[in-house]
């Protein structure tokens, strides 16, 4: 295999770029998919069916459809409603923000079903409200049981973030992609796409690690 050093060096500078982006989506995207995951979880799990049907609806789209098709129904049709023209960049955001918040109410739901009824109970019977006992008794405990699903579900979205290449979202694959299609070559571009993905989940799974230990300890 003639692997072509000389334009991994050209595209070097491309590919720092197209990896701060990545990184930059991936973060935006796991803080919001974070919050809204909670609230959604918290809704599909009010006791009024009624209520709690928009959740179930929307979880239900979101893991039921392809991300693909979500990232291009949102940069076609749903943000040029909102700013009259399309943004790639806004749409990743938005998309992979979406998707995960689905994923995520999941995991928050049965992290918080995994605590036992009790707690709930006895934090009542000492006066705390129902978003008190929540917030202070509930949630830390099932926290520490949904790190690890959570990481997993933080390492899909890094990956798929790859996907915002397909409407030229200058992130790591885009630069790829373009390198591929100016030299018709397969192994350079994907190979150091490829490393650097790699190099970006492991370093989060080193992190999520270090803090579920930690966290096992106290």
């Amino acid at each position: 295999m003639d692997f072509r050093w000389d334009i991994l060096a050209e595209y070097a500078p491309f590919f720092l770029k197209g990896t701060l982006l990545t990184i930059g989506l991936s973060i935006a995207s796991i803080i919001i998919g974070t919050v809204l995951g909670l609230l959604i979880g918290l809704g599909k799990m009010m006791r009024n069916k009624l209520l709690a049907l928009p959740f179930s609806i929307y979880i239900t789209f979101f893991r039921g459809t392809p991300l693909l098709v979500q990232i291009l129904l949102i940069h076609f049709a749903v943000v040029p409603l909102f700013t009259g023209g399309t943004n790639a960049i806004a749409a990743a955001i938005v998309t992979l923000s979406l998707n995960a918040a689905a994923y995520i109410s999941e995991i928050f739901r049965a992290g918080i079903q995994s605590i036992d009824r009790g707690q709930m109970e006895a934090a009542r019977s000492l006066g705390m409200t129902h978003a008190q006992s929540m917030w202070n008794i509930i949630l830390p405990q099932a926290f520490k049981r949904m790190i690890p699903p959570l990481g997993n579900e933080f390492i899909v979205l890094i990956k798929e973030s790859s996907l915002a290449a397909l409407i030229a979202a200058p992130e790591l694959m885009y630069w790829g992609r373009a390198m591929q299609g100016q030299y018709f070559r397969v192994w350079e571009p994907y190979i150091t796409a490829a490393v650097i993905y790699l190099v970006l989940t492991l370093s989060l799974s080193f992190l999520l690690s270090r803090l579920e230990r930690r966290l096992a300890t106290e």
